[in-house]
C-alpha cells in the first residue's frame, strides 16, 4: 500500500509536469489513469491543484494583471514595479543626475525584490489554511439505520462494515487515522500504513491497529474486539477500581471483551471468530446458547422486537445459522422443534413456554 506522502509527492509530480508545457493527450490520460486508481490519488491531486491555482492568482497579481490569470512566462519582466533597462542618458546632462539615473535599475531591482519577498509572505498566508486542512485528509461521519450494512472506502484504503443502527466518526490526519465508534459494532480492514496507526475509540477504549482486519462491538460500558487478521493493541482504560489497565495484545482468533471488571480475552480458530462476523453476510451463527441470548441478537437487526415472556422460555438452548432479516423462520422453527407458544402481535412477537 502506498503511504499518503508517497501518493502527495506523485500528485505534486503531476501538477508540475502540467504546468511545464507540452501536455498531450496520452499525458491527460495518463494522468486520469492514475486518479481512478484510488480514492486517495484523487484526493491528494485536488488538494494539491486548488493550491496550485491559488498560487497563480497570486502570481497573475504580482504581474500586474487585472484579470487574475497567470502571467504568460516572461510576463514577470514586463511588470509594473520595475522594467529590467533604464533609458540611457543625454548627452550633456550632468554627472549627478546621471549617477542617479544609473543607480535608478538597482533601485528597481531592489523593489523588485523587496515586493517578491512580500509576494513569498502572502503566498504562504494564503497556503497556510490549506496546509492546515490537509493534515486533516479527511473527517467525516457514518451512520445506519436499524436493519442496513453499510460499506464505507476511506481514502487510505481502508474499508469499514457498519452493522445495523451503527455510528462511527472517522478522522485522518498524518500522525493517526482516529475513528471513534459512537454506537453500535463495525468491522475494520485497515490498510497497512506503519506511519499512521489506526486506532479506533470507544468508551474510554482504544483498539490500535496498522494492518489488520477486526471488529469492535460496543454494548453500553462494554467492549467486544474480535481479530481475524494480524494482531491489535486493546488500551482497555480504567477498571472498576480506578487503575489503569494493561495494554493487551490480541492476535488473530482472540475474542476479548473489556467491561468494567477488567479484559477476558478468548483465543481459538480464526474460522470462529469468523462465525462471530458472519452478520456481514446476512446471517447469525449460535453456538448452543440461551434462547435469551439469541432474540437478543436478533432484535438487534430488526425494529419489530421479539420478547420473550418469561425465564424458563429464554433459558432453552439453541444453535445454527439463522438469517437475522428472517425473523418469521426464526419463529417458526421455534414453534415446531421447542415447547415455545407464538403470540404475534403488531409491534412484537411474544415468546412463552408451553
Amino acid at each position: 500500500m502506498t503511504s499518503s506522502s508517497q501518493i502527495e509527492r506523485t500528485a505534486a509530480a503531476w501538477l508540475a509536469r502540467r504546468d511545464a508545457g507540452g501536455w498531450s493527450p496520452d499525458d491527460q490520460a495518463a494522468l486520469e489513469a492514475w486518479l481512478a486508481a484510488a480514492t486517495a490519488h484523487r484526493v491528494a491531486f485536488l488538494r494539491l491543484d486548488a493550491a496550485w491555482r491559488r498560487a497563480d492568482r497570486l502570481k497573475a497579481l504580482g504581474a500586474g494583471r487585472t484579470d487574475l490569470m497567470p502571467p504568460p512566462r516572461g510576463e514577470w519582466a514586463q511588470a509594473p514595479f520595475g522594467r529590467p533597462h533604464a533609458p540611457a542618458p543625454q548627452h550633456g546632462v550632468r554627472r549627478g543626475r546621471r549617477s542617479r539615473e544609473a543607480g535608478a535599475p538597482i533601485a528597481r531591482y531592489l523593489l523588485r525584490g523587496g515586493l517578491a519577498a512580500a509576494a513569498c509572505l502572502v503566498l504562504a498566508a494564503l497556503l497556510w489554511p490549506a496546509w492546515q486542512h490537509q493534515a486533516t485528509s479527511e473527517s467525516a461521519t457514518y451512520a445506519t439505520t436499524t436493519g442496513a450494512l453499510r460499506e464505507v472506502s476511506l481514502a487510505d484504503g481502508s474499508r469499514i462494515t457498519l452493522s445495523s443502527d451503527s455510528r462511527v466518526r472517522v478522522t485522518f490526519s498524518r500522525d493517526e487515522r482516529h475513528i471513534d465508534l459512537q454506537r453500535g459494532e463495525a468491522f475494520f480492514d485497515v490498510a497497512k500504513d506503519p506511519g499512521r496507526p489506526f486506532a479506533v475509540v470507544a468508551g474510554g477504549r482504544r483498539v490500535i491497529a496498522v494492518g489488520t482486519r477486526f471488529d469492535v462491538r460496543r454494548d453500553r460500558a462494554d467492549l467486544c474486539v474480535v481479530v481475524t487478521q494480524g494482531v491489535v493493541r486493546l488500551e482497555a482504560g480504567t477498571g472498576g477500581d480506578g487503575r489503569r489497565q494493561p495494554v493487551t495484545l490480541l492476535p488473530a482468533g482472540s475474542v476479548a471483551l473489556a467491561s468494567g471488571d477488567g479484559v477476558t480475552v478468548q483465543t481459538g480458530p480464526v474460522a470462529q471468530a469468523e462465525d462471530r462476523l458472519r452478520w456481514r453476510s446476512g446471517f447469525l451463527v449460535f453456538h448452543d446458547i440461551p434462547l435469551a441470548n439469541a432474540v437478543a441478537e436478533l432484535n438487534r437487526y430488526n425494529t419489530r422486537k421479539i420478547v420473550v415472556a418469561d425465564a424458563s422460555t429464554g433459558a432453552l438452548r439453541i444453535g445454527g445459522n439463522f438469517r437475522w432479516s428472517n425473523t418469521d423462520a426464526f419463529v417458526r422453527l421455534l414453534q415446531q422443534g421447542f415447547p415455545v407458544r407464538v403470540e404475534r402481535r403488531a409491534d412484537a412477537i411474544v415468546l412463552r413456554h408451553r
